[in-house]
Formats: structure tokens, sequence, C-alpha cells
């Protein structure tokens, strides 16, 4: 446990990496309703998985930053190497603690672990392991309460992920070995209900990944002898990670499957070629065929024969072995200790010496992940032609200050160019384009995201924001509530058709809106400020002073919502609260010209001239030219009744 959290130290407070936001559980769902819907509605949360997202909603509900969320993913990351060491000890293989060590701090796993999102792994890898130690009771003791704990914890592990699908047909291997033979009563027959649950959980997502996901398309399209070439490659690959973890990255390079290219039926054609001479020595030893069975019919999800969305970027993934590669660690383990034991190594010893440059390895590849910028950029070093990093780090250069726009444009055009029809990289590039000021450039990037995917929300959005700015308002309403058909919760949206529809006078729909995104986001204070000034521009001056105040509570602070506040109760003939409202937001707002406009005009509607000629010289001072010939205007007026 030490020492896999001194491994982990780099990430103990890491930030949000890609999909992280979308697993953590927003706050409108962290109440014990937004529970039950995490349970009762697949669609309430980024992959239906309701354990992981109770745990989520747990860490989410009492915690603060990131801290919990790491060390619960170390925690149980550490408890699985424990459970890998016990399971082993039970089943008297040699080299437990090895394998515990090194699965506990091989940087294989390091994505698993210090990612957020991969909380699935580890929790579901724990539940796993408790089902796996618990089952091996039950066949030793055959008592209800260990076959109930077993299926028990298998359900949890189905309900954090459902890659554990294959633990019944890893029990049947281990009892072929162990036995040489299985029995149908004693051995299959109490699996079946875990094959049924299994089998029921693994079609549930593999059909989210297809239909709702989105792991279907061009990218995904291989035929039968395809499907065999890149599973051969695939097994081979993360064999050879375990073996020699080296040049480790967030997104390696996604393959090209050709059928024609003899060298690529070398790796189908040696994986049976292994089995085969695996099986025919099984009467020596059938452990070494135990472990490439666990080891490859572990990664039967991710080994091509289903569509997985990750395989729109890459063929492999870190986190796609992290109980597969167990299979290969107990062979590694077992064996370097059978061969120690002819000098009576210590086995402490072993791991020890084994475990420690390991764990050297995961900390310095762990630092990797402490921030998302971090991991793009040094994923891109290591694969230049990564997808996912260049469109990952232009969405992040988008959400940060515009400093960072000119470069995010340039990775949404990498993006492209790596894939044309990269429905991510349009809507990048349009809103990279339309940030910068160039809206009819944006436009036609935008329609062809929505055109690829009609069913991203997104792209619809940045859609209305282009067609907004571009002053075709019925166009850019159009597309927002087509991004609400297809993402009712978003508050963006919701506020910025309302504006759309407030400038055409359309108050009453405006208003409708705005409500709805209130019932979403009832502290959002922009939301609370929209209300306010669409209340205003419809003549509820009452209704729109309320909404002020609201909004200035949610933040006190804010300069914009004084000033209207300030316009608001001037409306009302409040001159009085009106002149604190102004004097307010020039004091917060001091360099825009509009709220000392405002302030003058009480002064000057008050008869004090003297004041009011004061704050129309330093609107001048910080007015454009244009504004300031019509404001020097308004000044001589005042100096004229001043002068009366």
């Amino acid at each position: 446990m030490v020492a896999v959290f001194a491994a982990y130290r780099p990430v103990w407070n890491g930030g949000l990496l890609w999909d992280d936001e979308a697993h953590v559980i927003p706050e409108t769902l962290r109440s014990i309703g937004g529970l039950g819907r995490l349970w009762l509605d697949p669609s309430a949360s980024q992959q239906y998985y309701p354990v992981a997202s109770t745990v989520f909603w747990f860490i989410g509900r009492f915690f603060t930053g990131t801290f919990a969320y790491h060390a619960a993913n170390i925690l149980l990351h550490a408890s699985s190497a424990f459970l890998v060491t016990v399971i082993l000890r039970r089943l008297a293989i040699p080299g437990a603690v090895v394998a515990g060590a090194i699965f506990a701090l091989h940087p294989v796993n390091v994505e698993s672990v210090a990612w957020i999102s991969e909380l699935k792994n580890t929790l579901s890898g724990f539940c796993y392991l408790a089902a796996f130690l618990a089952y091996i009771r039950f066949d030793q003791t055959r008592t209800k309460r260990a076959y109930a704990l077993a299926f028990a914890f298998f359900l949890l592990a189905l309900g954090s992920k459902t890659v554990t699908a294959s633990l019944p047909a890893a029990l049947l291997v281990v009892f072929w070995w162990k036995r040489g033979t299985l029995e149908l009563r004693t051995d299959v027959l109490p699996l079946v209900p875990f094959f049924a649950a299994g089998v029921a959980a693994g079609l549930g997502t593999a059909w989210i990944e297809y239909h709702v996901i989105g792991a279907q398309g061009a990218r995904f399209e291989f035929n039968a002898v395809e499907r065999v070439l890149l599973a051969g490659r695939v097994v081979w690959f993360y064999a050879a990670t375990i073996a020699w973890p080296v040049n480790l990255m967030f997104s390696y390079p996604r393959w090209t499957i050709d059928s024609g290219a003899w060298w690529q039926w070398l790796f189908p054609i040696g994986l049976i070629g292994v089995l085969v001479f695996l099986f025919a020595i099984r009467q020596r030893s059938r452990a070494p065929l135990a472990s490439a069975l666990f080891f490859a019919g572990t990664l039967f999800p991710v080994l091509g024969f289903l569509n997985v969305y990750p395989f729109r970027f890459s063929f492999v993934a870190d986190h796609f072995q992290y109980l597969a590669a167990l299979g290969v660690v107990t062979g590694l383990s077992a064996g370097i200790m059978i061969v120690l034991a002819r000098w009576r190594v210590s086995e402490i010893v072993a791991a020890t010496v084994i475990a420690a440059p390991l764990g050297i390895l995961t900390a310095s590849y762990s630092g990797y992940f402490s921030d998302a910028q971090t991991l793009y950029r040094e994923t891109i070093e290591r694969n230049p032609g990564s997808l996912l990093a260049h469109g990952n780090l232009a969405s992040l250069l988008l959400e940060g200050p515009p400093s960072g726009w000119v470069e995010a444009m340039a990775h949404a055009r990498t993006t492209l160019s790596i894939d044309p029809e990269s429905v991510a990289g349009h809507n990048l590039l349009g809103t990279a384009l339309q940030r910068a000021g160039r809206p009819e450039e944006a436009l036609p990037e935008l329609r062809r995201a929505v055109s690829l995917d009609p069913g991203l929300a997104e792209a619809h959005y940045n859609l209305g924001l282009t067609l907004a700015s571009l002053g075709r308002p019925q166009e850019a309403i159009d597309a927002y509530r087509r991004s609400l058909e297809i993402y009712p919760q978003n508050v963006k949206a919701l506020h910025n058709l309302a504006n759309v529809l407030r400038e055409e006078k359309r108050y009453a729909d405006a208003l409708g809106v705005l409500r709805k995104a209130i019932d979403i986001d009832p502290d959002s204070a922009d939301v609370r400020l929209n209300l306010a000034d669409t209340l205003q521009a419809s003549g509820d001056l009452p209704g729109a002073i309320a909404a002020y105040q609201i909004a200035i509570g949610r933040r006190p602070d804010w300069g914009e919502a004084w000033n209207n506040l300030g316009l608001a109760l001037k409306r009302s003939g409040r001159a009085g609260e009106a002149r604190q409202a102004f004097e307010t937001a020039v004091r917060l707002l001091p360099d825009a010209p509009l709220v000392h406009i405002n302030l003058a005009s009480i002064y000057a509607d008050a008869g004090e001239f003297d004041r009011a000629i004061h704050e129309y010289e330093r609107a001048i001072a910080l007015a454009s030219p244009q504004q300031a010939a019509g404001l020097r205007q308004q000044l001589e007026t005042v100096r004229k009744l001043k002068g009366r």
C-alpha cells in the first residue's frame, strides 16, 4: 500500500483528463434523487455502470477537489494487488508475492490508476478479484454463503465495468489447470448464472457502444479476416508491453490492418503456434497454457471482434489489459520463483528487486497524467499522429484564454489532416474560427460536422453561435433547438437561445427557455442575469429588479448586473436606488464607458452637474473615437445646463 501510494505521488492532486468531467457526477445529480437516476436512467451518466457511478456520486457529494478520486483509485489498485497475492497463495502458485508486487507497480497500470475515469477499472478489478477469491472458497467448501458472496461481488464488478464478464470462463481455466479436467455438475453448472449475467451485461454494453456512444462508421468497418489479423496483433502487443514496458503512451498509433501484407499474418499464426505448443506440453505442465488462455480470454472484448469507441483513435490502450495482464504476470512470476528457488532466494527479496525499478518507471510515467495539457503534449511527442491528443489539446486550448486559440486551430487542422472525416476536427476548427472572429470560415466547418454526425449536440450548439454572430437569428434558433433536442440539459444552449429570442423581441419564448435553464441550474448567475434583462426588455420592471437582485446575490461583485439593475430602477422612478446601483457598477467596472455615462445621467437629472461632467469626461477618455464624438455633445449639454 505504501509503495503504491508513493509511486503515484505525482497524481495525488492531478487534474481532470479527457472524459473525466463526464464521469465525475455533476452537482445536479449529487442528491438522493440523483443517485436513484444513476441506477434507473441509463442516460443519466456517461456509461451505464451504476456501481461505479455510485462511487463517483459518493466522492463528489462528500469531498472537494480531485484528491479523493485519485486516493480511491490508488487504494483500490493496491487492494487488488493484495488480493492477487492472496488468491495465488490459496491456489499454491509459486511467486504470489512477486506477482502481487509486479501488478501493484507495473507502469502499464498507470493509465488505469492515474486517470480518474478509470475508477471503473480499479473498482471492477477489485470486485472481480474478490469474487474470484470467494468462488475459490466455494469450490473448496461448497457453502451457500461463499457462493452468494462470489455472485454478489461479480454483480458489483459487472455494475462497475462489464469487461469483468470473463470471470466464469477464467474460473473454468483455473479448475482445468488444477484438476486436468472439468466436471459438468461440480465445475460448469454452478457457473451458469455467472455466465448468464455476464453475457447479458456484455451484450448491453456492446449495444450502447454501437448505438449510443458511436462505435460505428468507416473507422470500424473490418471484415472477418481483418478482425482476426487485428486480434493476433493486439495479443502480442499487450504481452510485449508487460514484458518490456518502455515507450508507453496515452494514445498509441492506430495500425493499418491489411490482409495483403504478409507480415501481418505472422501475429495470428504465431499466436496459434504458441497455443498449439502449450497444448502439446500440457501433460508436463498445464500452467503455461492456463496463463495464456486467461490472458487472451480476458482480452477478448477488446481484441477487435467487438467495436469499442476508443478504436476510433487506436486499437490498443493500456487500461484495456488491466485484468488480462494477470495471466502473463502470474506465469512470469511463477517461472522466476521456480528458477530462483534453486538458489534459495527469498520471495520478498525477488519481489523487491523486480518491483523497485517498475515503481520508478511508474512514478515517472504517472507524472504525465498530472494535468491534461502535459498528457496531451507528451502523447503528441511520442505519437505525432495521435488523433485523440491533437483533438483534446485543441479543445482544451479553446476553453482557455484567447492566447491559445491560434494553437488550437493548428491542432484542429492537424486532426483533419489525419482524418478528413473527423467530426471532432471539423467542430473544433469551426469553433476556433468562430472565436477568432472569422464566422464566415467557421460556418462550413460546423455544417460539415453536423452532417457527419447529426447527433452531436455540441456541433449544433457551435453552429448556433456562429449563425447568431452572422446575423441569421432564425437559423441560429433552429440550431440551438436541435442541440437541445439531443441534449436538453445544456444550460449554455438554453442561455444563448434565450439571447437570440430576446433580440428578436420574442420575450415570452425567451422567458420560457430561461425558466427551463433555471430548473436545471438554479444557481447560475448568468442565467439569472439573462432572465432579468429579458424581463426588463419585456417591460416587467418589478420582475426584472427582483431577478437582478437574485443574480447579484449569487455574484455580488458583478458590475454588469449592478449597471442593468440601475437602468431598471431608473425606469421605475427609483432614482436614489438607481444612483447607488450605478455608483457600485462604476466602482466594479472603472474602465467601462457605459457605466460612467449612466451614472452621469443620474447626476445630471439630480442637478449635480459637476459630478455629471466629471463622469462624462471619464467616459470620453475611455470611449472609442466614434463614441467620444457623441459623448462630447452630451457633455456640452450638461455644461450649458450648469451655466443656467
